[in-house]
């Protein structure tokens, strides 16, 4: 598509190397009901084919990156090419919306408007039949996982609701919202990022609704790798910066012997599954860049508009959550 048209919805694709999903994603948002919208595909520098699959398109707005810039900086970079839109919907090359789910999510924001970002139903892409989440949880501890990944689909939470935060593969935001939040942090390059923006948001006084009947396929870590050292080094990495950087008040000191704990257990489980140098390393570079991030926590604690009490409740707290908890967010 030649020039930029003022759209009020704008869906960003993030592609690297997703020659074997982005045609069907693609293909998906073709066939959507609702048709109001621009669809712009960030180009990581992809080596297998995949950019040409996007340049093809007539209806797509072709960004070249010219590196890997990864998720975070991918999905700002879209953002500042998605002039006009109000709502700006994210979607990963290896996800597949129903047809009517970008009708779905605007029906919700339409009906609620008390809430200014919406997660969708995933469903395994593999296996429909099981869900990859219904929304991201995020721990008192700073460890976070996807509600209801890997449950049956027939026993998932099947109704509407407030959640802690949307995985980033399959959600809309207000535009208005993530620019005041400051969009993705890029030093977190990918994973965590958007349990990060999630909570400024949470910050900042807005909330989050899962939204049921807004079903996307999605081939879970189809790109990355669920345990790959890649994702596991980023995760484990980020995680940490997430806690210093967005726990409020006296809560950060209040759970940072959790926090603590939970990095050691990480350790234990990583190397028990032979990424012991892998989560060592991910947890040394978290360490060095945390006075950066105690830097960024200044600025987002002064501009904090709710009390760290309201926070908490949004919050996943106790042991038996945690046994219970699904896949990785993020």
């Amino acid at each position: 598509m030649n020039g930029r048209v003022a759209v009020p919805v704008a869906v960003i694709v993030v592609n690297f190397n997703s020659a074997a999903y982005l045609a069907r994603c693609l293909d998906a948002l073709s066939h959507q009901t609702f048709r109001a919208f621009r669809t712009i595909v960030v180009d990581n520098a992809s080596t297998d084919g995949s950019d040409a699959t996007a340049r093809e398109r007539e209806e797509v707005e072709f960004i070249g990156a010219g590196r890997n810039t990864g998720f975070a900086a991918g999905n700002n970079l879209g953002l500042r090419h998605a002039d006009g839109a109000q709502w700006v919907v994210l979607l990963n090359p290896d996800a597949f919306p129903s047809p009517d789910w970008l009708e779905r999510l605007l029906a919700a924001a339409a009906t609620e408007p008390q809430f200014a970002f919406f997660g969708s139903r995933m469903l395994l892409a593999e296996a429909p039949e099981v869900l990859d989440g219904t929304g991201d949880v995020h721990h008192v501890s700073g460890l976070s996982w996807r509600r209801d990944h890997g449950v049956p689909a027939r026993l998932g939470v099947a109704t509407g609701g407030e959640i802690f935060g949307p995985c980033a593969a399959a959600a809309m935001y207000a535009r208005q919202a993530v620019d005041e939040a400051g969009g993705f942090d890029e030093r977190y390059f990918c994973y965590h990022e958007d349990i990060d923006l999630a909570f400024r948001l949470r910050l900042l006084g807005y909330r989050c609704r899962y939204v049921p009947d807004a079903i996307v396929w999605h081939v879970s870590s189809g790109i990355a790798g669920r345990r790959s050292d890649f994702a596991t080094y980023h995760g484990q990495r980020n995680m940490v910066w997430t806690f210093v950087k967005d726990m409020p008040g006296v809560t950060f000191w209040l759970y940072l012997p959790l926090h603590l704990a939970a990095n050691v257990a990480a350790i234990a489980v990583c190397a028990a599954r032979g990424q012991l140098g892998v989560v060592l390393r991910a947890k040394r570079d978290a360490i060095c860049g945390v006075a950066d991030a105690w830097r960024a926590r200044a600025e987002i604690q002064k501009s904090r508009r709710v009390p760290p009490a309201k926070i908490l409740r949004v919050l996943a707290r106790g042991w038996l959550a945690l046994m219970r908890r699904g896949g990785p967010a993020g």
